[in-house]
């Protein structure tokens, strides 16, 4: 698995929630805070945003998408003045994954997507604390042939489409998260930062070889030596493009592992201590207290509210 898809899985707790909104102005959807991350997709029309923290409206049209990092407090509306209302979509099947909000008026269509990836904030990938807290792209080249998939299966229902867009969303923000780092990648004053890291060769490939094999007893000269540097060279940069050494950040990674593979179903603490690189359980139950503040065992198991 690369660094990118690595990184979301590490912080993924649930399904994306997403609801097809229908909307005819005047309109205005008021969007609450959420612990994950919110997008939004005009397929069909034009609105305007209105920020978090009072910022200036944003105008979007047919096939921007927008990101919000932190799922800030947010709303959607005809023209920044329309009255607000809750967003609160109909889900007849409430195990369904795509709900659907419906605004009648006597004024122009606008169709979106709108919704929420179930990402845990409490301990965020660096890669994603790095990002804008306000993203948007206009959809071109992969991204719009994604969105027109998404559009096509909202348009109506249709066998599968519980399965089909959930995936398309998550593709979606895979695409966000490449084309951002590209762009970072190739701009001439973009900072040392995880854009820079991954594209670095020498530094890309030393955390794709973390991801792939956390497990791996790995030294930093045996990574520099895979990388084509020295010890001293890459160690430096390393730290510079990461922001902390690379024994730190391996670390960190092997932590994080941990905590996903004790979440599956039928894991032993043995069995994640040593698909992490510790051959000691008990090395690895103090490592991971001193990362999580509780035992392997006492964050395995479900809260009584995870356990409904």
């Amino acid at each position: 698995m690369d660094v990118l898809s690595d990184a979301l899985a590490a912080m993924r707790t649930g399904r994306t929630r997403s609801a097809r909104t229908d909307v005819r102005a005047p309109w205005g959807l008021r969007f609450p805070a959420i612990t994950g991350t919110s997008f939004h997709v005009v397929l069909e029309g034009a609105c305007v945003l209105l920020p978090p923290g009072g910022e200036p409206p944003l105008m979007l049209g047919p096939g921007d998408v927008v990101f919000l990092r932190e799922g800030s407090a947010h709303a959607l509306a005809d023209t920044p003045d329309t009255p607000l209302t809750d967003f609160a979509p109909e889900r007849p099947d409430p195990s369904s994954p795509i709900g659907r909000v419906h605004v009648d008026g006597p004024g122009a269509q606008t169709i979106l997507l709108c919704g929420a990836y179930q990402l845990d904030r409490t301990r965020p990938h660096p890669l994603l604390r790095e990002l804008p807290r306000l993203m948007l792209l206009p959809a071109h080249d992969e991204l719009g042939r994604l969105v027109d998939l998404l559009a096509a299966e909202l348009a109506r229902p249709r066998p599968g489409g519980d399965g089909i867009v959930p995936s398309l969303v998550d593709a979606m923000l895979l695409y966000l998260l490449r084309a951002w780092v590209e762009e970072r990648a190739a701009a001439d004053d973009t900072p040392a930062g995880w854009a820079r890291a991954l594209a670095d060769q020498a530094i890309g490939r030393a955390l794709h070889d973390m991801h792939a094999r956390p497990g791996h007893p790995w030294t930093v000269a045996e990574l520099a030596a895979r990388s084509g540097l020295s010890r001293s060279v890459f160690a430096q940069r390393f730290t510079t493009l990461v922001g902390e050494p690379p024994m730190a950040y391996l670390t960190w990674w092997r932590m994080t592992s941990a905590g996903r593979l004790l979440r599956e179903p039928g894991a032993s603490v043995r069995t994640v201590a040593e698909r992490v690189g510790y051959t000691s359980e008990f090395a690895f139950a103090k490592a991971f207290k001193r990362e999580y503040g509780v035992p392997p065992g006492a964050y395995r198991r479900p809260t009584p509210s995870a356990a409904v």
